[in-house]
């Protein structure tokens, strides 16, 4: 006697639609989280009290930690149904390096709880928040730094003249560590656990800085000398103002908490170094903007459409953003609050035209849509970037 066959139903059939879309989802979508949490730390800001910008701020933040939310359960799905897909990431040079962009979603997040999150939140709520996800950040942040640059030496096979921004992710993740964790500094007992945080964050700054000055070069180099950037790719140079905005960002914030926690004299050398650092790198963050800014018009007309590489329009620029109001404040020019506000309604702006991309693309269902069909057998360690 044959049992009978159970019925697909409906449920079934819309569960293995959702997990085969899920196959598609890679870690580059926390670069949404990071640019929408970003909207809302650079926006509290801000200079002058303008009507309702602190709640609206808050609203955003709300809204990244809903995306968190939600793209961390997405990932975990996208690991238990399609493991084969998600280990092959760490092999394809083209995605490992969005791993970083986990890192710093969690750190974006965490942040702003303590900048704009409290007012809905409490206090005590948004410190215990921004404790346990700078932590996590921190942590991952650290292991991408290390293990992306390893895969890239020991495992993938990159052509010379094939350098990407998108190196820079990885590597930058301790930055945003360091200009975030601060924030913490002032709720930990006072003596030897605030200087080991506010320290340790200092290493981080140097250690982002000095692997970020290693990359940028090899980027240039391919611009001047080497295959152009696909068109897909062009959004990514903006990715270069990610560690000068933020480092500038994490000058300002040792300046602003030096005083009390690191002993004297060496306290007052942070007041000096968020000016005479941070002046010279945002002069330079300028010149990429522009730089950066006729290349993606460039592109744009030669037919580049909407793709998620469009994010990196929002959280570099909002680092920007977040390195001006500490230089205005450090300094007390006009001109830097002027340029601060200039560039964060370039940043809502993209944050708007990024975000309606996106909503768009999942509605249609391209965003998450195969490009191409996928190889019977993982992919080869000797994956090329293209």
């Amino acid at each position: 006697m044959v049992a009978a066959a159970h019925p697909v139903t409906p449920f079934a059939k819309a569960g293995t639609r959702y997990t085969a879309t899920l196959r598609q989802l890679g870690p580059n979508w926390y670069a949404s989280v990071m640019g929408t949490a970003i909207v809302a730390t650079a926006g509290a800001g801000l200079p002058g009290a303008v009507p309702g910008l602190r709640t609206g701020c808050a609203a955003v933040w709300a809204l990244s930690l809903a995306m968190l939310v939600v793209l961390l359960v997405a990932r975990a799905l996208h690991w238990t149904h399609h493991r084969d897909r998600a280990r092959a990431g760490f092999l394809d040079p083209a995605t490992a390096p969005f791993y970083g962009c986990l890192s710093m979603a969690l750190l974006a997040v965490g942040g702003g709880a303590l900048v704009v999150g409290r007012d809905w939140i409490g206090l005590e709520a948004a410190v215990a928040l921004d404790a346990v996800l700078f932590v996590a950040g921190t942590v991952i942040g650290l292991a991408c730094a290390v293990a992306v640059p390893y895969l890239m030496v020991t495992r993938h096979r990159i052509e010379p003249g094939r350098a990407s921004p998108v190196w820079l992710l990885p590597v930058v993740a301790p930055m945003v560590s360091a200009a975030l964790g601060p924030l913490l500094v002032p709720y930990l007992p006072p003596g030897q656990a605030r200087e080991a945080l506010f320290l340790g964050c200092f290493a981080m700054f140097g250690l982002s800085l000095l692997a970020t000055s290693l990359m940028l070069p090899l980027i240039f180099a391919r611009l001047v000398a080497g295959d152009p950037l696909p068109l897909a790719l062009t959004p990514t140079l903006f990715l270069v103002l990610g560690p000068l905005g933020q480092s500038t960002t994490a000058a300002g914030k040792f300046a602003d908490l030096a005083p009390g926690v690191v002993p004297a004299p060496y306290d007052q050398g942070f007041g000096a170094l968020a000016v005479l650092y941070g002046v010279p790198v945002m002069g330079f963050a300028l010149f990429w903007f522009a730089l950066a800014g006729a290349l993606v018009l460039r592109a744009r007309r030669r037919g580049m459409g909407f793709a998620m590489t469009w994010w990196a329009f929002t959280f570099p620029v909002g680092t920007c953003v977040t390195g001006t109001e500490g230089l205005a404040r450090h300094t007390g020019l006009v001109a830097l609050d002027v340029l601060a506000v200039a560039l964060y309604a370039l940043l809502v702006a993209a944050w708007a035209v990024a975000g309606a991309g996106t909503v768009r693309g999942l509605l249609s269902g391209e965003l998450l849509a195969a490009l191409r069909p996928e190889p019977a057998e993982p992919v080869p360690v000797t994956a090329r970037t293209r």
